[in-house]
This record gives C-alpha cells, structure tokens and sequence, in this order.
C-alpha cells in the first residue's frame, strides 16, 4: 500500500514509519503545520508541532529512508480545534483538544488529503490496536501497553477512518518502541513524550482564554458561591477559566462553614457565578451525550465500560442508544468525580473500543 506516515517529531511516530516500511508499503513521511504563527505555540522539541519537531521528523524520515514533506493545516486546525476549545470554555465546558485534534486533523484532514492524492492509508504513532470483525468491519481495541493506550482519544474514528489506518505501534510497549528507535539510530530514542496543550505555550490555560477570548468572553468576574449555604465565598475573573471538578486556583476568600475542601460543582456563563461544594456533591452516576461517534454499528443497549478521561479508568455502565446519530443515555455501575460536560465519554466492550459522545449533561 501507499502510506502517509503523520511525524509529529517524537520517537512513536518515528519507529511507526520505520515500521510500516518494514511491512513493505510504499511510505511518505509528512509533519502537520498547525500555527499560523509558530512562535505563539509552545517552542523546543516537545514531542508535537513545534519547529524544532519538525526538523526532528525530517531528520527521522532521512534515517529511514522515506520522502518527506510538511503540510500546512494550520488554518483548518485554528478552526476546527482552537475555536472550539475556546468556545466551550466560554460556555462553561471542558473540551479535550487532543481528541477534536484526532478527529477533525489527523484522520478527516489528512486522511482526506493523503486518499485524494492517491495514497491508501495513513499509519500514526498511537497505541491502539485494529482486528478484523465479523462481516468486514475493522474493530479498534485497547493496546498492549496499559500506560500508553491511547483508544480514548481515538474513539472518534468511524468505520471508513479506521479502514484507511494503521496503528503499528499497538502491539509493543513503550520502553520496546524506546530500545527499536535507538537500534535503528533514531535520535528521538530518549526524546520526552509531549503532554501539554500544543498552542497553550505556557499551560496556563486560564490566562491563555483570558487574553484570546477579549470581548468574546461571558463574563468578566463573578461571585463564587457555596452549594451548601448559599453564601459567597470569593470572587472570579471569568468563568472560562474553571471545570468542573477543579480545586486548586478557586481565590475562596473564607473557609466554608463546615471546613472542608470545596470544588467546583457549576459554571454558570450568564450569571458568572461558580458554585462550589465538598467532594461528594461532584458524584455522578448517570450522563447524557450527543453528537455520537461510532467506530462500526452503533449499539442499541450495551452492558460495557466507559472511560471519561484520557488516563481515567474504565467505569462498568449500562449504555442506551435511541438512534444511531441521537442522544446517548450512560449509567454507571459506580460514581464517578469532577465529570464535565464537553468531556468525552467512550464506550468499551471488552478491549473495543464501541464508539464515543461528548458530555452534555450529569447527575446523580
């Protein structure tokens, strides 16, 4: 096959690409441009889009062998992933970049890129894992590696993504994917995995939305306030800096009442308020999601997991579909904590990976 292999400039996507030419297809190396202006993204190699990643794909992609080239997203990725993360922090949402990222770049840009130039099939450097199904269908699972299996932030993929895909780190570890990197002379061997926001420089996502949102912010302060009494226990300077679940940063300018740590229970953008509360008021046990996406068939009525976080736990749960492209009904077997809509909820049977939906509402 014809293969685009994605090079973010870390070791995975590396030994990903030595990889698929070892399997013997035809592969091109090609680096996602993602900013419009690098030097307002985070900068040294990190592991994803900065420049210096960049050269650390290509000079990854001369030690295999295999043709290079750097595609300019960077305007479809402003729309598709930046615009959306700041609009659902305005509405009082957390959003996972990273995954909108995988879903609306990585295998609808790209992949729609690399078919219509007569490619076959895009492989990346994600842990995750594909099997044949029954009737033809192409199944994502779980990878081999615990610590590294990435299905969550790939359970936005549907059926045709996946059949035009390649996982080839799926079936290794880590530290075995580290040691083939430095065999084959790869300098990222021992390059750092990335982990932060790629267009948030600094991390500080608060003070990121505070200077891009401007007037298009909901509020620019508010009252923090206590579930349990009703009272004000400090104030805020917007509410797109908070999620539900959060603990740290609250500016609570008295203890409550009853002397317990208090987390953020609710974002309310049109009043600004905050509300706050003790740890057992975040217990959830039933969730409701939209705009749904099914790696195959969707299901009707699922006895499964769900996982709610990138490096969360599965969670047993009862999942009821209406309709294929309609609302999805979560219960789950046990509470969870700090769940906020915008999050991603993905659905498991067994090692796969059944489909996912965002957030849109929680309770108890």
């Amino acid at each position: 096959m014809r293969v685009v292999a994605a090079m973010s400039g870390g070791v995975d996507s590396a030994v990903a690409a030595a990889r698929a030419v070892d399997a013997g297809h035809d592969v091109t190396g090609i680096h996602l441009a993602l900013s419009r202006n690098p030097a307002s993204y985070r900068t040294g190699a990190r592991g994803c889009c900065t420049i210096e990643d960049s050269n650390d794909a290509r000079r990854a992609a001369d030690v295999i062998g295999i043709p290079f080239y750097v595609w300019d997203l960077s305007e479809r990725f402003h729309d598709d992933v930046v615009e959306d993360f700041m609009g659902e922090y305005a509405a009082g949402r957390t959003p996972n970049p990273c995954l909108r990222c995988n879903e609306k770049i990585k295998f609808a840009a790209v992949l729609e890129r690399a078919l219509a130039l007569g490619y076959d099939a895009v492989a990346t450097g994600h842990y995750a894992q594909l099997a044949p199904g029954p009737d033809g269908v192409v199944e994502m699972h779980r990878a081999v590696d615990d610590g590294k299996d990435q299905s969550y932030v790939l359970g936005v993929l549907d059926q045709r993504q996946l059949a035009h895909s390649l996982f080839p780190l799926g079936g290794s570890t880590k530290t075995d994917v580290r040691a083939e990197a430095a065999r084959r002379g790869l300098l990222v061997a021992d390059k750092p995995d990335s982990h932060d926001i790629c267009f948030v420089a600094d991390g500080d996502n608060a003070g990121w939305l505070r200077d891009r949102l401007g007037d298009r912010a909901p509020n620019h302060g508010g009252p923090i306030v206590d579930a349990e009494t009703g009272d004000e226990l400090g104030r805020h300077d917007g509410t797109y800096g908070f999620t539900i679940g959060q603990r740290k940063g609250l500016r609570i300018g008295r203890p409550a009442p009853d002397g317990k740590p208090r987390f953020v229970l609710d974002i309310e953008p049109v009043s600004g308020t905050v509300t706050v509360g003790p740890h057992e008021r975040l217990a959830v046990r039933r969730l409701t999601g939209i705009r749904p996406r099914w790696c195959g068939a969707a299901p009707t009525r699922l006895r499964g997991t769900v996982q709610l976080r990138a490096h969360g736990r599965e969670l047993p749960a009862t999942v009821v579909v209406d309709a294929p492209d309609g609302e999805v009904s979560i219960e789950l077997h046990e509470p969870a904590y700090g769940i906020a809509p915008g999050q991603a909820a993905v659905v498991y049977d067994g090692t796969r990976v059944v489909g996912s939906a965002t957030i849109a509402t929680t309770g108890a």
